[in-house]
């Protein structure tokens, strides 16, 4: 008699990913993706399919110089998949064939979505497929306006979808590299249309559908949000305008020297919000100060909400770490919008945050180790893979096999969630039901 496998909803989201992924990259290696009719090679067809799966945006190749159409095709297709969640596009389907969803699904729906409770995820699935539909629809509308006029109408309307849902999705691949391999939208720099529509759509699909409810209820009514939603838009709104105003002042002199008031706002918004996990970039990364550079990578560790399309530890973590060093200075609860945050909570956020940065001192003391490549290079690129952001600063098509598959990993890693990878790959031990003597070390 078979022994039935029992799996988590978080076994079989991380199994998932990793089979989509497989996927892809058996689809990418055939020579029917690549411009030249030939096969591309396996790590890195395997690069780009973790790449696209996990919304992050680094490439092996140009994407418009390497790949077919149905290289792209595939590639968009990873991209979507990735940014909702293969558990949304199983619920599409089963919406479509009039299937009902059994309970175990409901569960996967609940844990891929970030929702946080049972009650209601297939109503809110539904929200979020058609959300998504609406606003992939209405930014690929906007984009074509300004590429029909460029590129013709054909090329056009499909380069609009192409970027709308690499914005909304948080990915980061762009087709620009027919004026110059690895341009992303530096074209663009001082266009309003196409930087406003892609920063809406990042901020869109990085707030998370648990906020997408609570707008889509409530509306204005701020008072009335979940706390979840109440923290992700104070956090996201002080990200933005803070990251905006020092990536000025950090630049002003240097990638934004020449522009006027107005074009220096708009790519300084720009570069405040893509960093965020969404892989666009309008002014050239390898220019940046030292101090530019440095926030980059803050932005990028930070990066999206949880439940979103976006990486990074979130921006949950980031306001439970800094409350939780100033209670421990005070009083010991966290206490935010009349609220008590859980010690549960709070530990969940120093988690995530240990394990990422274990992983990326690892990670760049690996590379930085088999690289010719400078320490801030490094450290940018595996800061990148590991929130998903996706930016870099040109050196991840001369990276070695070995360092390619470390950003892989990270990518994975970050795409499934630090925590989530710990908890599925750690044994579950017996606890052994013992109070043990507690005592006192010296901390700090």
């Amino acid at each position: 008699m078979k022994k039935k496998i029992n799996l988590s909803p978080m076994q079989v989201i991380t199994i998932g990913f990793l089979c989509i992924v497989l996927l892809g990259t058996f689809l990418l290696c055939l020579p029917i993706s690549s411009r030249s009719g030939e096969w591309t090679p396996f790590v890195n067809s395997m690069f780009t399919a973790t790449s696209a799966t996990c919304v992050t945006g680094l490439v092996a190749y140009d994407t418009y110089t390497h790949w077919s159409v149905f290289g792209q095709c595939v590639i968009l297709t990873l991209i979507q998949i990735g940014g909702l969640g293969f558990m949304s596009i199983i619920t599409l389907f089963s919406f479509i064939s009039k299937r009902r969803i059994s309970l175990g699904e409901r569960k996967l729906i609940m844990q891929s979505s970030g929702s946080l409770q049972m009650t209601g995820v297939v109503r809110l699935m539904k929200k979020i497929l058609i959300g998504t539909l609406m606003f992939e629809l209405t930014g690929a509308i906007l984009l074509s306006i300004r590429f029909v006029p460029q590129m013709g109408v054909a090329r056009g309307i499909l380069n609009g979808i192409f970027h709308s849902i690499s914005a909304f999705c948080n990915a980061g691949f762009d087709l620009m590299g027919r004026a110059e391999q690895f341009s992303s939208m530096t074209g663009y720099v001082h266009d309003p249309i196409v930087n406003i529509t892609l920063i809406a759509l990042i901020i869109i699909g990085g707030i998370g559908f648990i906020v997408w409810n609570d707008i889509y209820h409530y509306k204005f009514k701020f008072s009335k949000y979940e706390l979840h939603s109440k923290i992700v838009l104070v956090t996201t709104a002080a990200l933005i305008v803070g990251g905006t105003a020092l990536f000025w002042i950090f630049e002003n002199d240097n990638t934004l020297l020449g522009m006027t008031i107005p074009q220096k706002l708009i790519a300084s918004l720009f570069q405040s919000v893509s960093p965020r996990t969404a892989g666009f970039n309008t002014v050239d990364l390898s220019s940046l100060s030292e101090s530019g550079s440095l926030l980059t990578i803050i932005l990028m560790l930070i990066g999206g909400s949880p439940g979103s399309t976006a990486g990074g530890i979130k921006t949950t973590t980031l306001v439970i770490m800094l409350l939780s060093a100033f209670a421990y200075a005070g009083r010991r609860d966290i206490n935010i919008f009349k609220r008590c945050i859980s010690s549960e909570n709070e530990s969940q956020a120093h988690s995530i945050v240990t394990i990422y940065a274990v992983a990326i001192i690892t990670a760049t003391m690996i590379i930085c180790a088999i690289e010719p490549f400078s320490f801030k290079e490094v450290l940018f690129e595996v800061t990148s893979a590991a929130s998903t952001s996706g930016l870099t600063m040109g050196i991840t098509s001369k990276l070695h096999t070995v360092s390619k598959l470390l950003l892989i990993l990270l990518m994975y890693g970050g795409r499934v969630g630090g925590l989530t990878l710990a908890i599925v790959l750690t044994k579950k031990k017996i606890t052994v039901p013992i109070d043990r003597p507690t005592e006192n070390i010296l901390i700090g």
